[in-house]
């Protein structure tokens, strides 16, 4: 648990994530202000459905991508790669998310935007600070962690 706990705690201090998903050959990214609950290793993102990725999702689909900070130097690179399944939320599931989101981006409240889980299956993190190189990696299925 304690490779999930240290990924949880570096995905905690970011606010933007990138996921890409496909669909009949063609690949579309997104960006979007996530709220990250280490309970269920998930993300929670608002996106409107005429979105060209929302479109493509559909209810329900496979998705990967990262989430990065900015550093100026290679020595303090840190960033999460996943890969698992993205969905929209409806119903009570969705109002208890946006709740959650709204709180902390307070600005988002103006906006209607249906909320989407992106559930990861897999992380990989990338932490320079720990070793140039140095990857922490989780597994959902399996509970599988390795340095």
């Amino acid at each position: 648990m304690e490779t999930l706990a240290a990924i949880s705690r570096w995905i905690a201090k970011q606010h933007v994530i990138t996921w890409c998903v496909a669909r009949e050959g063609e690949l579309w990214c997104a960006n979007a202000f996530y709220v990250y609950d280490p309970q269920n290793v998930a993300f929670y993102v608002l996106s409107e459905d005429n979105t060209r990725h929302a479109q493509m999702t559909g209810l329900h689909a496979p998705v990967a991508g990262t989430i990065n900070g900015q550093p100026k130097t290679v020595a303090l690179i840190r960033g999460v790669q996943f890969k698992g399944e993205i969905r929209r939320l409806e119903g009570k599931e969705s109002e208890m998310m946006r709740a959650r989101y709204n709180h902390r981006f307070p600005v988002a409240r103006v906006v209607s935007a249906p909320v989407w889980e992106i559930r990861p299956d897999e992380l990989k993190f990338t932490d320079n600070t720990l070793g140039f190189g140095k990857k922490l990696y989780w597994l959902r299925n399996s509970g599988s962690e390795q340095a």
